[in-house]
Formats: C-alpha cells, structure tokens, sequence
C-alpha cells in the first residue's frame, strides 16, 4: 500500500478527527481538522485526510513563535501537503538515537518533535520515536564511533583523531552542515562599562597564561570588579570552538573557569555575579536574554552584535557552522535515520528558527536536501 493510500485508509477508519498532542504539551490541545482552518503549535507537521485531501499543519508564512508582534506572531493552518512529504513519515517501527553537541541539541529536539508529529498521525503506535542525548560533542563522537548512535551533533568539524577511530571500527558516516550558530559572550545585567569587547581582549580575559583578576585589568576605566569566568566544559564542541577562536588553539584557556557541559549553569553562574563573564551559543543568549545580556565583539573592523545578520554574513567574528555526522549503515539499514535527516534537511530553515539558529543560506540549503535524498538512495 503506498504511503498516500495509508494515510486515507487510517483517517478513514477513524471516526474522530481530532489527536491528543501530549507527547508535544497538552496545552496546546487539539483542533478541528479542516482545509485552511486553524490548528496549534503542538501539531505543528501532523498529518490528515479530510475527503480527497491530505493536509498537514503548518505555520503560516510571516509569522514566527518567537516574535511578540501581534501581527507577526505564529499563526497555524491546516494545508494540502504534497504526496513525497507524507511518504517520508511514512516508514514505521525505527528508533532514531543521536546524541552529542549540547549547542545543537534543541534543534535536534525540535526537528525530532516535529518528526514524530508527522510519523505518529501517519503511523500511530508504529511511529518513528527519537532520543537526542547531550554527551558535548567529543563524547557524542566517542559513542558515534563505538557504534551507539546513528547520529552525532557536532559544533565543530570531526577532528582526524575520531576520523580515524571510526575508521578503525568500520563505522562509514557522511557529515552534513545543518545551521550557523554565533558564539555569544555574555555578562552581568548590572555590568553596564562592558557593551563590546574586543578579540584581544578576549584573549587576555580567557588565554591560557592569563592571570586577570579584575575588570579594571582588561582596559582602562573598567571599574575594579572581580572576574568570575563561565563557561563550556572541556568535552563540548563550544569549549573547543571558543579556544580555538579566541585562545588561539584547541584547549589553549585558562583553567581557573567555572565549566560545566550544561550551558543553564553558565546562565546562572553569570546572572548571579556582577563581574561574571560567560559564553555559549547564540541561541542560549537570546533565550535567556533577561538574565544575561550578550556584548559585540570587535575584531578590528568596528563592534558587531552577536544577531543572525551577522552570523550568516560572517561579519560578526564568533561565528560557526553546526553539523550532523551520520551513519552511512543507520541511513542505509533503518529507513527512519534517513527519513528524519531528509526530513531535517528539507525543513531546516524553520527548524533553526524555531530553535533560535540562523538557517543555512540558499544554496548550502539545497545541498543539504540533495545530499540527504542521495544518501538514503531516494
């Protein structure tokens, strides 16, 4: 039966037209399936047949569940979808395991709960389930190579050293750039002398030789206040990324931080510290934006703010792209791993979005879904 058919047979057999979204937050209930009609945040992707039509819920164009805009915030609507798109939700009874990069876990979460909406309305108890770990991702490598994962989130490149482990142990993967990220550096709702910060002076506050103590060290007219330094635990591709970029090379930063692989723990250690000074992934940044507050960073060419503009353009000097690593077998062998990262690749730019990423520009997006598409041989 195709996949098309089995939508129309199970909408069919069913009397009621409405789901329970619990699995997304019972809050936001369920809606009434109709053509054009309204529907909610927590079915976004769910699928259905009404008549002759297969529609699914989608947000509306222009509108976003991040803007406070009355006109512009997120509005949802039932739409004819197309037949490919219901085939790709269509495959059942996999188990899809990634895991590594905490910077790239709530895309990955948010790409996995609009999946299972698709897979779970198509599908029901044979539906498609997702678990997204947060190993920091050398630890996500180190079980991708083990062969405990079918993908690994990554914030930075693999390096050749876990190259070569998944080599040793016959483990074959394709990596895919999936969005860009800002690495945002954060202080003090009450620091109000540190609105820019340039890159060697990032350097002198988190070098490795460093010995700064106070604000007033780091330029002249900062007020006398302690330094209290935040930041990524040494397994996370942050950490690396953030060394790399600002320390010069790969683990070249002090040690006298406080680190932790749980960027909540940056958020609170800064929040609650006047001189405190932090730094993770711009979407961190702009989530707890009333409890930190990011500074621009100059690298010699004027102050640039940590905003998806300048991320994308490459202007703004902490940028970096995020990947996922995936298992040439998984893609192969469980027709789930491929539907998502297919799925993935052609929604990647709401996806990013609703995560607080900045989505891939144009051409890299179509890459991605050309590259998915070939690799699961479709």
């Amino acid at each position: 039966m195709d996949p098309v058919s089995r939508v129309v047979r199970r909408a069919a057999a069913s009397a009621v037209l409405v789901l329970s979204v619990a699995s997304c937050g019972g809050q936001y209930g369920p809606s009434a399936r109709v053509l054009g009609g309204p529907c909610r945040h927590g079915e976004v992707f769910r699928v259905a047949t009404v008549g002759a039509a297969t529609i699914r819920c989608e947000m509306v164009e222009g509108t976003s569940i991040h803007s406070a805009d009355p006109a512009t915030a997120a509005r949802f609507e039932w739409t004819v979808v197309d037949p490919d798109e219901v085939a790709l939700g269509a495959v059942t009874g996999q188990s899809v395991r990634a895991d590594g990069s905490s910077t790239l876990a709530p895309m990955m979460t948010v790409a996995a709960r609009y999946f299972e909406n698709m897979s779970v309305s198509i599908n029901g108890n044979e539906a498609v389930r997702l678990a997204v770990g947060v190993s920091g991702t050398g630890g996500g490598f180190e079980k991708f190579c083990r062969g405990e994962t079918d993908l690994s989130n990554a914030s930075r490149r693999i390096k050749e050293s876990e190259s070569e482990l998944c080599r040793e142990r016959g483990v074959d993967f394709e990596e895919f750039l999936v969005a860009l990220d800002g690495l945002a550096v954060v202080v003090n709702h009450d620091n109000d002398w540190a609105s820019c910060l340039t890159m060697e002076e990032l350097g002198a506050i988190w070098g490795p030789d460093s010995t700064l103590g106070s604000w007033a060290q780091v330029r002249e007219g900062f007020p006398d206040e302690p330094l209290r330094l935040f930041g990524a635990g040494t397994d996370s591709g942050t950490f690396d990324s953030f060394s790399e970029l600002v320390g010069g090379s790969a683990k070249a930063l002090r040690k006298d931080v406080d680190t932790s692989e749980d960027d909540n723990v940056t958020v609170r250690g800064v929040s609650s510290a006047v001189g405190g000074i932090g730094y993770f992934g711009l979407s961190y940044a702009v989530e707890n934006a009333d409890a930190v507050r990011a500074v621009a960073v100059d690298a010699g060419d004027g102050c640039t703010e940590p905003v998806e503009s300048s991320v994308q353009d490459g202007s703004y000097p902490l940028a970096r792209p995020l990947y996922v690593y995936a298992k040439v077998a998984s893609v192969r062998g469980k027709p789930g791993v491929g539907a998502f990262l297919e799925f993935l690749a052609r929604h990647s730019e709401q996806i990013a979005h609703d995560a607080q990423f900045v989505p891939l520009d144009g051409d890299d997006a179509d890459e991605f879904v050309r590259r998915t598409a070939a690799l699961r041989g479709a």
